[in-house]
This record gives C-alpha cells, structure tokens and sequence, in this order.
C-alpha cells in the first residue's frame, strides 16, 4: 500500500487527473492549488460499468490545502486509493466491513487532520442496513510485530441518512470504511438504574453473607467435613467475584492508572473462572456422596480439589498481555451500563467465558437432574413420603442454588427473553452468595 502511494505520489502525468484501475483496486491522482474550492467523487465516476447507483463516494472541503498553502507553494497533489478487498488490512474479529470497502486518500504535503469542515465518505449498500449497528472507523497504524494496524473510530462521526446508506463526517485523511455488527436489541436507558441497583445491593449481600459464613467458619475452629470444605472454597470463590465486580467500575475512571483497571480485569476473569469451576466441583461431589456411597474416600481429597478450583492462577498472568490492549473501560454495545474493566478479547469471551461457562451449566445441570431422579427413587421407598414433600422441595431447591443452575440464564439474552432475562440474572446471580 505504501510502495502504491509513493508512485501516484511521484508519478507525472498530463493534465489535472490520472486513473489506474485493476479488478481491486482504483486508484486517483489530482493535482491541486492553493485556489482549492473542493472536490466530490464518486464510484459511478471510474467505474467503467454505468451504475443506477454509486457504491461509495468521497467529498473534500476547501480548508483540505490550506495548511500546506502556508508552508509552500506550488502544485499539491491528492491521491484517492479505493479497495473492493480487505487482503490489504486486518480484518476486526467482532465485525465485518461493508460491502469490504476500504476508501483512502492523502495529500503530498503530509497528514491533514483536525479539519473543521469534515471529510464526508458516503457507503451505499444495495439492502437495508436495519438491524446492524454501523461504525465509521479509519486505519490506525501500529508500531506492534503482531499488527501492524487497527480500525479505530476516533475523529469520525456516524450518519444514516437512509437506510442503506453510511455517511462518515471525518476530520482527518487516512484509510476509512465501516464496520458492521448485528444490533442486538436495545435496552430502555429508564432500566439502567434499576439493573445497577439491583447488582449494588445484591452483590452487597452476597459479600456480607460469604464474608460472615467464611469468618464464623474460621471461629469456630471444628474438623470439618469434605462437604463443608468445598462450601468454604465455593464461598471464598463468590466472595473474591462480588469485589472484584463492584471494584471494577470504581477502576474504570479516567483519574484512575490504567495498569490497575488491567490488573482488576484479568483479577475479575479469574475469579469468574473460579466461580464456575467450584460450582462444577460441588457438581461432582453431589455425584459422589448419592452415587458411591461405599467408597467415597479419595486420598487428599479436598487438596486436589483445591488445585483444580484455585489452579488457574496462572491465567491472569497469561491474560495481561491481551487485557493491556483490551481490558480498556467499555459499556456493552447494547447495554447502557457504566464503564468496567474487562477483558473485551473475543476469543477469551468466547471459550474462556461463554464456552466454559456454558460446560459448567451443562454439567451440573445433568447432575441436578439425576440427583433428582435419585432422591424421587428413595421417596418411592418411604411408606409415608407424603410427610417428605416439603422437605424434599426444600432439598431440589436448595440443589437447584448450590449447582449455580441459574447462571444458564446467560444463554437466553435474546428476542423476548432479552428483558426478563437481564432481570432475573441480575437477581438471582447477585444473591449467589
């Protein structure tokens, strides 16, 4: 790309303008003065096809060449590079471009930015562009030896003049094009103080009620059981999550050194991590006090359980890297909540949240169902099982909380569960502990 713009930059030409095509690429010359009035182009213009409509088009400002007017004179020259292929750029994980058009453009003098009339670069689409959420982004250069650039959507606006149009109002030259995503369904801003209340005080709770079971624990100084040790550890698992989440707005604050937001994301990922995996854990030794009743003992027993409920210790710290570059305060696209601190990694929300988180549910979601079938067998057995009823209904509820089956609520983010889903999550996940 740059080995291009160097030759439309040096090349010479008759007359004001020169056009070379090839099945990706166009690219433009034009020489230009300090009697610069602007100038508009458009895709219908240098395709050799006539088109009903034109696919993009570009609009320069006059104030385009005069800071270069200053400093010299002579003839400018401005070169527009249009690509109809993203081979040339880095493709964003989370989104694809439109129509996978990359629109550019330089002026010889150097980098033009900070333009009070902007640079107007107008996308159509030949369908509706309902239900996407459309970003105007430029190509950010990056020094990195793992990328060598970003889609960035700083100094741009966003228009939607019709529905299947995008027009980007920049204030700087570079590569531009727009970045799509599938809108997920809004919600009302009137719900945002009610969500985040409810997450206040339940997490509070939680953390008074795990912090207070933990300590009296600790007091009490008695040998316990298996059971009770990884109730400790699942308590102590909940109790680092509730900090580490009301923590994590609090750290999101501009005034606040940026290497502690990243710190408390992958500190948050762990803890959720842990979480899930000691839920698992109370999964499996479910399994073990209903299904093998003779011979339960496993040697050090609790201690290999440890390993594997605390053992990813080592993941923050293969986290940091990837959280250094996205863990930056963000609120989700279709939620209006305050900034956190995150790991924004797609891959890590992917496989390390939503895959494993989903396993877990799975998991116990099994165990509980036949923890359920067990429980209905021995009833079956009592001559008077209509006096069990209430205490088994206590039990399949209390099963029911334990195996953190209502964290698969997660999964039902979507069309008309959306609302009732935000609510009953925030709910019942907030009072885990």
């Amino acid at each position: 790309v740059h080995g291009l713009e160097l030759r439309l930059l040096n090349a010479s030409f008759g007359g004001h303008n020169l056009t070379l095509q090839t099945h990706i690429i166009q690219a433009l010359a034009f020489k230009l003065n300090c009697n610069f009035t602007g100038l508009s182009l458009s895709s219908a213009a240098v395709e050799k096809v006539p088109q009903a409509q034109p696919q993009h088009a570009m609009q320069f400002p006059a104030e385009l060449t005069q800071n270069a007017c200053r400093t010299r004179s002579g003839d400018l020259r401005l070169i527009c590079i249009y690509f109809s292929s993203t081979r040339f750029f880095q493709k964003d994980i989370n989104s694809s471009l439109l129509s996978n058009y990359v629109l550019g453009a330089q002026l010889n003098h150097g980098y033009v930015s900070n333009l009070s009339e902007p640079v107007n670069i107008s996308f159509w689409h030949n369908q509706s562009l309902e239900g996407y959420t459309v970003t105007c982004v430029f190509w950010k250069e990056t020094a990195s030896k793992h990328q060598w650039g970003a889609w960035s959507p700083e100094g741009c606006r966003t228009e939607r003049p019709t529905p299947s149009q995008v027009l980007c109002r920049c204030n700087h030259l570079t590569y531009f094009a727009v970045l799509m995503q599938i809108s997920q369904a809004p919600i009302p801003a009137e719900l945002l103080a009610p969500l985040t209340y409810i997450s206040l005080v339940g997490c509070s709770i939680s953390i008074v009620a795990s912090l207070l079971t933990v300590l009296l624990h600790v007091q009490a100084r008695k040998q316990s059981d298996s059971v009770t040790r990884i109730h400790m550890n699942l308590h102590a698992s909940v109790l680092l999550l509730n900090i580490a989440f009301l923590l994590s707005p609090v750290l999101a604050t501009p005034p606040v050194p940026g290497a502690a937001c990243v710190a408390l994301a992958a500190t948050l990922h762990y803890a959720l991590l842990s979480c899930l995996t000691w839920m698992a854990i109370e999964g499996f030794n479910l399994y073990l006090l209903l299904g093998r009743v003779y011979n339960i003992y496993i040697r050090r027993y609790v201690l290999k359980l440890c390993a594997v409920g605390w053992g990813e210790h080592r993941l923050p710290a293969l986290l940091l890297p990837e959280a250094s570059r996205r863990s930056r305060p963000y609120p989700p696209r279709h939620l209006p909540l305050p900034c956190r601190c995150w790991v924004q990694s797609p891959w890590v929300h992917g496989v390390l949240v939503m895959g494993y988180g989903g396993l877990t549910s799975l998991f116990n979601l099994v165990v509980l169902a036949w923890a359920l079938r067990v429980l209905n067998k021995l009833r079956a057995q009592e001559k008077a099982a209509g006096t069990r009823a209430c205490r088994d209904a206590v039990t399949v509820l209390g099963l029911t909380v334990l195996l953190g089956t209502t964290w698969a609520l997660a999964f039902f983010s979507f069309s008309v569960f959306l609302l009732p889903q935000l609510f009953l999550f925030t709910i019942f996940n907030s009072l885990y502990g």
